[in-house]
């Protein structure tokens, strides 16, 4: 839950951008070398940095909802299996087989305690631990211990399943997060509903990530969706290392003009975004539903798939409930989907014609520069 007094305060420089006519602002314009958008060399750099030696945000904890629950997926080209132990441990591991390399289970989630190849019927349990060779007296195998799942580094924090994609890599989640670490924790994501999850492929992982930190474009992109409800290029901006929150103004801000301050709810006036670096966005906590999305570059500089999950702060049961959840749910995939991602193709596909050896990230737009900054330091 977000802290009243805090939530006070961003409402207030809300309301003084509101009223100048004003935004958060960084002290000059930025210039991104085009290179960086489209070269295959500094893609596979930073890729490799950032994407396969840092902490992500693989999974979240509703997706593992109980002990005994598993979660097959595939990222960035790895496939991954996430159990959930009797003890309530999750674990992460590659999704293959330590015989011939066969994929154990097909992507999705379920109950299971067991995973039996469907080539040869070797068996492990949730802990990834080798528990059964078919055939084993034939085989000529006594040691298993050595043979037990390929496991990743993984920690579960604020309702996320973290995770680095490397084995053997240290991972240290809390120093990763640092400050912000507290910050998700108000969100509760780990008692919200999974209501759906979609998979929607985009251009670029740098333009991708472009729009989801910055105001500025919301108006003319959104007027239908996002617009009715929230300002643009009003940004109230914080940061916590590489991780930011980025606070927007709801449409009824000025309502707090008329209410004493001590009685104010402004996160009813707010709409916030926690954005974790390198590739996780929550947004839009409104209403009681919430969008999560995971943007995963593609083998390329020019491709990129999201996975897209709506939350509801409790399964939806009456027909205003159902009805309420399913318009969000639909809201958010024409956003992205039909708004965002074909202006993203658009630049994407344009890039090579020439016209720009830089691209220029305004004042106004200092989420962005901010995510450069860190791209550049975690890449070196």
């Amino acid at each position: 839950m977000q802290d009243k007094d805090e939530m006070r305060a961003l409402a207030k420089r809300a309301l003084a951008h509101m009223d100048a006519g004003t935004t958060d602002q960084c002290e000059d314009v930025m210039r991104l070398p085009i290179e960086t958008y489209i070269d295959p060399d500094y893609f596979r750099k930073t890729y490799d940095a950032i994407f396969l030696a840092k902490p992500l945000g693989l999974a979240l904890s509703v997706e593992l909802p109980e002990p005994g629950t598993y979660l097959a997926r595939k990222m960035l080209g790895k496939p991954l299996l996430f159990t959930r132990d009797k003890e309530g441990q999750v674990h992460l591991f590659l999704n293959v087989c330590r015989h011939r390399g066969a994929g154990l289970c097909e992507e999705g989630r379920g109950k299971a305690t067991r995973f039996s190849c469907p080539y040869h019927a070797w068996t492990y349990d949730s802990t990834g631990r080798l528990v059964g060779i078919y055939g084993k007296n034939t085989f000529g195998m006594d040691d298993t211990e050595s043979l037990g799942l390929v496991e990743l580094p993984c920690a579960e924090r604020a309702g996320i399943v973290w995770g680095a994609l490397t084995p053997g890599i240290e991972l240290n989640i809390d120093a990763w997060l640092g400050d912000f670490q507290a910050e998700l924790e108000t969100l509760e994501l780990d008692s919200w509903y999974l209501y759906d999850q979609r998979k929607l492929p985009g251009p670029g992982w740098r333009v991708t990530m472009d729009g989801y930190l910055e105001a500025y474009h919301h108006d003319n992109v959104h007027p239908d969706t996002l617009s009715p409800h929230t300002m643009g290029n009003l940004l109230v901006h914080d940061t916590y290392g590489p991780h930011q929150r980025l606070t927007m103004a709801r449409r009824n801000l000025a309502e707090l003009k008329e209410i004493p301050e001590d009685e104010w709810n402004a996160i009813e006036h707010l709409r916030l975004i926690h954005s974790i670096f390198p590739n996780m966005s929550v947004s839009a906590i409104l209403g009681g539903h919430c969008l999560i999305s995971q943007i995963l570059p593609g083998d390329t500089p020019d491709s990129t798939v999201t996975i897209q999950t709506i939350m509801a702060a409790k399964k939806p049961e009456t027909v205003e409930e159902k009805e309420a959840t399913q318009a969000f749910s639909e809201m958010a995939k024409f956003a992205v989907g039909v708004e965002d991602y074909p202006i993203g193709n658009s630049i994407q596909e344009c890039i090579p014609a020439g016209a720009n050896d830089v691209f220029l990230i305004g004042r106004n737009e200092l989420a962005i520069q901010h995510y450069q900054k860190a791209v550049e330091k975690y890449s070196n």
